[in-house]
């Protein structure tokens, strides 16, 4: 899947001219946490978010005047930055200006990546920089729900089901080097063996759920003792 597939393109923006009080009415009335700011050729220039309105001389949530001390510590351009980012009225002084983007063509796969490198929550889908969507993990989620899998039209035999339990375990780069067995009646798998731990049993049990045709498994593994695993 790609961006294009997933986003949304009735995005909620902020005009680089707007007011901090104009950005929270519309963050509040969208129902989102954050929205990008756009100049006046639709340009993506930056993005304000909840967290940008949070610190405000108005409700008495500006930072705590420092100690003499880390007055003495602290420079004078941080300091200058509190007060404005507590006292200014532009939208302009409080937004993030530099934006995380992606195109439309990008993989939905390096747009994930792009929101864990980076922690964000929410992804500019941009064209020659101008906005023509946005991925959101909301986005992601209703993807992946796209995608539930639904059960075959003809429930296979048990052989078949067992077949294709051991091809799809016997390919895993994890699978133990210890002798398994796979059994299957009516889509209930049995896995019966020794593993080398607790997370390659796990990854047996997903694995085997993975199988068209299955609808249960009962995992039987048992995790080998350190000597055993060790050669003692």
């Amino acid at each position: 899947m790609r961006a294009k597939d997933v986003m949304t393109r009735d995005v909620v923006c902020i005009g680089i001219k707007e007011s901090i009080f104009d950005a929270a009415e519309v963050l509040l009335g969208a129902g989102v946490s954050a929205a990008p700011v756009v100049d006046g050729k639709g340009l993506v220039i930056g993005i304000v978010s909840e967290a940008d309105l949070l610190r405000r001389a108005e409700i008495g949530t500006a930072p705590a005047r420092k100690s003499w001390l880390a007055r003495l510590l602290a420079s004078d351009a941080a300091a200058a930055h509190e007060f404005v980012s507590a006292h200014t009225r532009k939208v302009s002084d409080v937004m993030t200006r530099t934006v995380v983007t992606t195109s439309e063509d990008a993989m939905l796969a390096d747009v994930v990546d792009l929101m864990e490198q980076h922690n964000v929550k929410r992804i500019p889908v941009v064209r020659d920089g101008k906005l023509l969507g946005i991925v959101s993990r909301s986005d992601i989620l209703e993807a992946l729900l796209s995608r539930e899998p639904e059960g075959p039209a003809v429930q296979p035999s048990d052989q078949e089901t067992r077949r294709a339990v051991v091809e799809a375990l016997e390919k895993q780069p994890w699978a133990t080097r210890w002798p398994t067995n796979v059994f299957a009646n009516d889509g209930v798998v049995h896995l019966w063996g020794f593993v080398d731990d607790d997370e390659v049993r796990k990854a047996y049990r997903v694995a085997a759920e993975n199988v068209p045709g299955v609808r249960k498994v009962k995992s039987h593994l048992r995790a080998l003792p350190a000597s055993v695993a060790l050669g003692g």
